[in-house]
Parts: C-alpha cells; structure tokens; sequence
C-alpha cells in the first residue's frame, strides 16, 4: 500500500514538473509571437532552464530573429534607395520648370515695382528650398562604390574621438582588431552617429567590441557605439533609420538611413540596440550581415 501511494505522488510530482514546464514553453512561444507582430525581432528569450533540444531549439530561434532583424533592415535600405530614386527624380522635375518661369517673370522690367514681384520671388525662394533639399536626398541614392580594405579599428575610433575632443571618449576595442571596409565611408558613419549624440547633449561616447558567440566561429563581432544623450523613446526608435523621419527642429533626416545605406553597401548592417549599453542611454550596433 505504501508503495502504491509513493508510486503514485512521485508520478503527480512528475506530472506537475511536466506541466510547468509546457507552461514555460508556452509562455516562451506567445513571447516570441509579440514580438515577431510587433516587428521586434531582437528578441533574446534564455535558454537556462530547458532541456539540451530544447535548449538547441531556442538558441536557433534566437539567432533566427537577429537573422530576419538583419534581412528587414538590408530590404528596408533597398526599398527607400528605390522610393528616393523616384521622388528625387519626379520633384526636380517638377521644381525646375517652376524655377525657371519665376525667374523669367522676375526679370521682366514689367514686374519690378509691381505688387506681383513679391508673390513670384516667394514662389521662386520656394521652389529653390524645395531643389536644395531634394537635392541632399541624392546622396542616398549616388554614393559612391565602396573602396576596401583593412583597417585598425582602435586607430580609426582614436582618429574620429580627436575631432571631439570636448567629449569623455572610452574606447574598448582589441589592439589588433581589423575590419575590412571603405574608410572613407565609415568614418562618415561614425561623425553622423557622434553629430547625432551631440546635439542630443551627450558628454560622452563609449565604443566597445563583442565577440559574437561560439556558434559563429571566426567572424567580426559587434561595435557598440554609445552615449549618454537624451533618450530614444520606443516610438521614436521604431522610426529613426527612415529617410526624412527626425525630431530635430532644423533636421533634415538623412544621418542614419544614410549610414545605414553606407553600411549595407559594405556588408554591414547599422542597428538601434534595444537595450543600451550599461552606463549609457542610447546605443548603435555595427555588425556583418549574416551569409
């Protein structure tokens, strides 16, 4: 009888340790659904806890949603380089026309003095604001091919901390460490990301390395660039590598999805990190694209 009701606790103990442990799953799985319908796919869910295939299993999915993270924002770069293309192009054309007619009416001696003068030089000064800033979008869609090659990382980050030197500059990055890039290139990268910081009234910039783990032997890790300027609300981030998106006053919108487009071009793939780096509010991530 004592052996009966032993048996039968120790099976209703395994039962209940079977059942909080579908419950954890489950609760794992409805997590990691938010997240893929909130477009938030830097989920990091642990893996402590779980049996060595399930284990296996959601470190995959982890790496699965850095993966399609990366994808979207290579697609994302291409579709507004196509989007930019075409409105750059239909607005100049657009602009010109109108241009030049004002400038044409303005000219006139029959329009000097008269109350018409006044209206066409707004409708010209317009027209040429609105030429001037389609112009700069441009940029986005004539860069220049990437030249490449190696370079020291911790010079390049000491090269770009002496141009601020008004800034607390803390740089955690391997002595040997190399990256193959376009220096050029990324050195714009960097300026926009320290621009940025600054008029956010940062004070400091941290820049530090990560190996990626053991299951991508071999590769580059991650930069992490990070200040301690004004935070970035959920909102906000969601939005920051959009052509024309800024909450800046006088901004023009082109910093990030420029470097962002700068980086793709090179293999690379520029990233908000949903979490900042400890001591810092806000926190950019560069890393290879995945193969």
């Amino acid at each position: 009888m004592i052996i009966a009701i032993s048996a039968i606790t120790v099976l209703i103990a395994i039962c209940v340790v079977i059942y909080r442990h579908q419950l954890l799953l489950k609760d794992r799985a409805e997590l990691m659904h938010d997240a893929m319908r909130h477009r938030d796919f830097s989920f990091r869910l642990p893996t402590k806890g779980l049996l060595f295939g399930e284990r296996a299993l959601q470190q995959a999915l982890n790496n699965m949603g850095e993966g399609v993270e990366k994808l979207v924002a290579h697609n994302e770069v291409e579709s507004w380089q196509r989007l930019t293309r075409v409105l750059t192009h239909e607005i100049m054309n657009a602009t010109t026309p109108i241009r030049s007619i004002s400038q044409a009416y303005l000219a006139d001696p029959d329009i000097k003095g008269t109350p018409y003068e006044e209206g066409i030089q707004a409708i010209l000064d317009t027209s040429t604001g609105l030429a001037a800033f389609v112009d700069s979008y441009r940029k986005m869609t004539q860069l220049q091919e990437p030249v490449m090659e190696e370079i020291e990382v911790l010079e390049f980050c000491k090269s770009i901390a002496v141009l601020y030197p008004d800034l607390d500059w803390k740089i955690e990055v391997p002595g040997q460490l190399q990256l193959r890039c376009d220096p050029g290139l990324m050195r714009q990268v960097f300026m926009n990301l320290v621009k940025n910081a600054v008029e956010a009234d940062a004070r400091s910039i941290g820049v530090r390395y990560v190996k990626n783990g053991d299951s991508i032997p071999h590769s580059f890790g991650k930069l992490l660039i990070s200040n301690d300027g004004h935070l970035i609300s959920d909102e906000v981030a969601r939005e920051v590598f959009i052509p024309f998106f800024t909450t800046k006053p006088h901004g023009s919108g082109i910093g990030l999805s420029l470097s962002r487009q700068i980086l793709v071009m090179q293999g690379m793939i520029l990233s908000l990190a949903p979490i900042p780096a400890g001591g810092y509010n806000v926190t950019f991530i560069i890393e290879k694209e995945i193969q």
